[in-house]
C-alpha cells in the first residue's frame, strides 16, 4: 500500500506516486484497477490551452476596443452586457455546445462525434472571455492619462501610443486577465462535461474526446466507495487541480502589484 500526501492517506494499492502521475491508463473499474492520471492531465491542459487560444485574441481586442476604441456611451452599454455574459451558468454554455457546436463541427470535418477537445476549448474559450475583456479594460483605463498626453505631445498617433506606450504599461494587468482565463477554463466541470467526449485517453489531437481532472472528479466521486483505493485517487487528482489553480493565483498576485507599481 502506497502512502501519499502524509501518514493515513492511502492512495491505491501497489502504485507509486510516479506511476499514478504518469500512468496512461484510467480505468478504476477493471480488475486489477489502473489509477494512471496523465490522460486526464494532459487532457485538461490541451483544453486549457485550446480555450486560450480562443479567448485571448478576442478578449485583448475587445477589451482594447472598449478602453480606447469605443465611444462612452457605446461603453455604457456594452460593459454591462460582457460582464452579463460572465453571469451565464456554465450548463447553458454546455447545452449550446451539445446541441449548436458539436454538430456543426462534426459534419463540417466529417468527424465520427463533435464531442472533442477543439469543442471544450471553443465553448470554454467563448466561456473566458468576459473575465478577460474586463480586466484588461480595467487595466487599459487604469494608466494615468498623463501617459498619452506624452506620447501625443511628442507627434505619436492615436494607435502607435497605444502599441508603444498604454499596452507595454498595461502589460501586467493583461497578464493577469491571461492567467485569471487559464484559471476560469482549467476549474470548469459541467461545460467540460458535455463537450469533451469524456474518453480517458491521451490526447494525441484537438478531434478527439478527451476527459479533464474536473470533468473525472464530477462523474465518478458519486460511485466511489468512501476509504477506497478509487476514492481516495480522485481526492489525490483534486490535490493536482489545486496545484494548478495555487500557482496560477500566485502568478496573478505578482503580475497586479507589479502592475500598480508601474502605473504609480
Amino acid at each position: 500500500m502506497v502512502v501519499l500526501f502524509g501518514e493515513g492517506w492511502p492512495v491505491f494499492a501497489h502504485v507509486s506516486l510516479s506511476q499514478f502521475l504518469l500512468g496512461k491508463r484510467w480505468y478504476p473499474t477493471s480488475s486489477p484497477p489502473q489509477f494512471g492520471a496523465l490522460p486526464l492531465i494532459l487532457g485538461s491542459l490541451l483544453v486549457t490551452g485550446g480555450g486560450l487560444l480562443f479567448a485571448v485574441p478576442l478578449g485583448l481586442f475587445a477589451g482594447i476596443f472598449l478602453a480606447e476604441v469605443c465611444p462612452p456611451r457605446g461603453r455604457e452599454v456594452l460593459k454591462p452586457i460582457v460582464e452579463l455574459l460572465a453571469d451565464i451558468p456554465s450548463v447553458i454554455y454546455g447545452f449550446f455546445g451539445v446541441v449548436v457546436i458539436a454538430p456543426l463541427i462534426r459534419n463540417f470535418l466529417s468527424l465520427s462525434t463533435g464531442l472533442t477537445a477543439f469543442t471544450a476549448s471553443l465553448i470554454l474559450g467563448i466561456m473566458a472571455v468576459p473575465s478577460i475583456v474586463s480586466v484588461i479594460e480595467d487595466a487599459i483605463t487604469s494608466i494615468p492619462r498623463s501617459y498619452r498626453e506624452a506620447s501625443l505631445a511628442l507627434g505619436a498617433t492615436h494607435w502607435e501610443t497605444l502599441h508603444r506606450v498604454v499596452l507595454p504599461a498595461a502589460s501586467s494587468g493583461i497578464g493577469a486577465a491571461i492567467i485569471l482565463g487559464a484559471g476560469r477554463i482549467i476549474g470548469e466541470t459541467m461545460a467540460v462535461l458535455m463537450v469533451a467526449g469524456g474518453a480517458p485517453v491521451i490526447p494525441r489531437s484537438f478531434f478527439q474526446p478527451v476527459r479533464t481532472l474536473t470533468a473525472t472528479i464530477a462523474v465518478e466521486m458519486g460511485e466511489a466507495s468512501v476509504g477506497s483505493p478509487h476514492y481516495h485517487a480522485l481526492f489525490s487528482l483534486a490535490i493536482i487541480l489545486f496545484l494548478f489553480t495555487l500557482i496560477l493565483n500566485i502568478l496573478v498576485e505578482n503580475l497586479i502589484p507589479e502592475g500598480r507599481r508601474r502605473v504609480r
